[in-house]
């Protein structure tokens, strides 16, 4: 006999990893270091730049720093074009930003965000067609 009125089991959703307060220490220091170590670095030097910010945003977004993560993503795309790791976390970082925004009824934030997803996949077509 056909199914049609059992109830579907519930999709699991995925949390984000907790992290023990040692690893945020570690990770704090890990950032700290970084930032010292990029004010350093001269404005000319695109490609370093980039790859540093980067890697400061990939932390603050394990810090669950969003609206951190995000500014720095963005300023690493600035300076040089990528589809890494950090191009990655920006569009799941946009995509979390997305659904918050849907959950609080708020267009003009999907709206926003959409834009900003939309943006993401026309950077990786750029990066693409230039290999």
């Amino acid at each position: 006999m056909l199914n049609f009125f059992k109830k579907k089991p519930k999709a699991k959703v995925k949390s984000e990893p907790v992290l023990s307060d040692d690893e945020k220490k570690s990770i704090e220091k890990k950032l700290l270091e970084l930032m010292s170590d990029l004010k350093k670095i001269p404005e000319e030097e695109k490609k370093e730049k980039a790859i540093f910010y980067e890697q400061v945003g990939l932390l603050q977004g394990e810090l669950n720093q969003v609206d951190e993560a995000i500014n720095s993503l963005e300023k690493s795309l600035a300076y040089q074009l990528s589809i890494g790791d950090g191009y990655k976390k920006l569009m799941s970082l946009y995509n979390k930003k997305r659904a918050e925004s849907a959950r609080n009824g708020d267009d003009a934030g999907i709206n926003y965000y959409m834009d900003k997803m939309d943006e993401m996949r026309q950077i990786a077509k750029k990066v693409t067609l230039s290999r």
